[in-house]
């Protein structure tokens, strides 16, 4: 989980207990899954007895960081970020101990609150002064943003944007005597350039550390599907999903994930490589994953729902099973297959499963094809055999007031969704 380290800071976290601070964007009131390499590095460093300081950029939020980014981003507004801010501690308390009377219980603080009355002036004469344009244009990630597109450029908003992080070291050393940054390795310049501060200020000590940016084996980026970002919020991804998004892991990144996404033991971890080596089609180290990383994000509730999802959907699952499923874990779980819409007035006459094969939807293409396999027992409503070719489909067979789902043999699943 180390990609740089300034010297001198594993003699430090082994001195004493050290307080330490990662920043987080606070763009949406969720954190996604490319955030959880900050949240577990944090997890492992409370485990071992030092204190972190969870900063939520509100000030840097509302400037835009350049580092590892093609373009300006979008410029916050205090309100939002103060929503934003209540929803990610909110997922950072299910992870990391903020409440308990431990000398090295967490904290989460808002560089708005000490940025918001730092005038310009007071800025550039206090903290500009003392580290040069030469020093900030060496940074790498200012000579990429550069580089790849000078018609766009670097305002000098984004430009100041290692000085204003670099104030939040100096800011927590002195208020928290917090003497360690740690951050994704996009972050080294921004982190120095903090560490430089603090000694040209305060000649205090300050060390940096480093993880790697995640990535997937085949290339594309972690954290992201076909549908978007991976979600902390069960709102914004269910449970089901997020089990799933662990379980679809190739066999070498499942390796590099579960060191990094859990806290079961190394020799554990190297022991299920192993057994995963002599039968990887059972998929151990997949499915080991995606219960730690549901039940540390989910709890073992959510996690025992996600594996009934997934019964239901690759099992023999049956017709009460499907109806206890809760509606965002339903649609997730069926998401992507055909759907139809019917009235409910249709629905209420009842409508013949020969006619809802083939006219209400295109299930199957013909009455004839829909009788075949209606005696050929392949038709399931429900989850439920049709051995019935006259049964009528009405409102007594609709889960949660508005879905009916059909199976036409083992694998094709269609939703029929009914409207009010």
């Amino acid at each position: 989980m180390i990609h740089d380290i300034m010297p001198g800071t594993e003699q430090q976290l082994n001195k004493e207990q050290t307080t330490a601070y990662v920043g987080i964007d606070p763009t949406a009131d969720s954190l996604h899954v490319g955030h959880l390499v900050s949240v577990m590095m944090m997890k492992h460093f409370q485990l071992a007895g030092h204190k972190p300081i969870f900063v939520i950029g509100g000030a840097t939020g509302m400037i835009g960081d350049p580092s590892g980014k093609s373009l300006e981003r979008n410029l916050l507004d205090e309100e939002t970020i103060r929503h934003n801010m209540a929803g990610i501690q909110a997922q950072l308390e299910r992870v990391i101990d903020f409440h308990s009377p431990a000398p090295n219980a967490a904290i989460m603080v808002n560089n708005y609150d000490w940025m918001k009355a730092f005038t310009f002036l007071d800025f550039i004469r206090e903290i500009g002064k003392h580290i040069t344009v030469n020093y900030m244009m060496a940074k790498d990630s200012v000579k990429k943003r550069l580089a790849a597109d000078s018609a766009q450029g670097l305002s000098f908003t984004e430009f100041t944007y290692q000085l204003v992080q670099g104030y939040d070291f100096l800011y927590l050393r002195r208020h928290h005597n917090c003497l360690l940054q740690m951050g994704g390795s996009d972050q080294w310049g921004n982190i120095t350039t903090g560490g430089e501060l603090i000694r040209r200020k305060d000649g205090g000590e300050a060390y940096g550390l480093t993880w790697p940016l995640m990535t997937k084996g085949d290339g594309t980026k972690f954290g992201k599907t076909e549908a978007g970002n991976v979600w902390l919020d069960p709102r914004r991804t269910s449970p089901y999903a997020f089990y799933q998004f662990w379980l679809n892991s190739r066999d070498d990144d499942a390796e590099r994930y579960i060191k990094t996404f859990t806290v079961l033991p190394p020799a554990e971890i190297e022991a299920l490589v192993i057994e995963h080596g002599k039968a990887p089609h059972l998929r151990q180290l997949q499915k080991t994953l995606a219960r730690e990383v549901t039940r540390l994000i989910h709890g073992e509730e959510a996690y025992q729902a996600a594996l009934e999802a997934s019964r239901i959907l690759f099992g023999n699952a049956t017709p009460e099973a499907l109806r206890q499923l809760d509606e965002p874990t339903f649609l997730a779980l069926f998401e992507g297959v055909p759907r139809y819409t019917l009235s409910r007035e249709e629905l209420r006459a009842g409508i013949p499963i020969v006619e809802m094969l083939t006219g209400k939807t295109a299930i199957l293409s013909s009455k004839g094809e829909a009788r075949r396999a209606l005696q050929a027992n392949g038709i399931s409503v429900n989850k439920e055999k049709v051995n019935d070719g006259e049964l009528l489909i009405d409102e007594r067979h609709l889960i949660d007031d508005k879905y009916i789902l059909i199976q036409s043999g083992k694998k094709n699943h269609h939703l029929v969704i009914v409207g009010q």
